[in-house]
């Protein structure tokens, strides 16, 4: 049975199991986050994707980064425990993304998300999975503010 989901994440993103991409946050440093989230061997998306060799989907390695990226900006717009309080970073782009290894089942990803730019209510931010410290996802995003989200 996985371990709750952790409260600091749950209360500063909307995002709620089993659509939930982040386990843990290791740490937030000026304008970068890391977070982990290690992929079960039983997840149904593995029956479908692919059925006797299982691979993370690219798609939901992309959203773990997006995740994280929401985390990092309700941080930096000072939402410590007030899901949407301000407004919800809502996905607006998503530019170059490299996807350069296989994710499978019992893999701990680190997920990194760091602020390029602000602009407004508009947020560019960079992005990476890693596993065994080798990158598997490399991709660019912007985010946009969402009032009453």
């Amino acid at each position: 049975m996985r371990p709750a989901a952790d409260p600091f994440i749950l209360d500063r993103i909307p995002h709620r199991p089993p659509f939930l991409w982040l386990d843990r946050v290791l740490e937030i440093s000026g304008e970068t986050i890391r977070a982990e989230k290690t992929i079960d061997h039983d997840l149904p998306l593995f029956a479908g994707h692919y059925p006797g060799y299982p691979l993370m989907p690219g798609v939901l390695l992309c959203e773990a980064i997006f995740q994280a990226g929401a985390l990092l900006i309700g941080e930096l717009m000072g939402n410590k425990g007030a899901v949407g309080e301000g407004g919800m970073p809502v996905l607006t782009r998503i530019m170059g993304a490299k996807f350069k290894r296989e994710v499978r089942p019992g893999d701990t990803l680190e997920i990194i998300a760091t602020l390029i730019e602000r602009m407004g209510p508009a947020w560019l931010l960079k992005g990476s999975v890693r596993v065994d410290g080798k990158t598997a996802v490399q991709v660019e995003f912007a985010c946009a503010r969402k009032e009453g989200a």
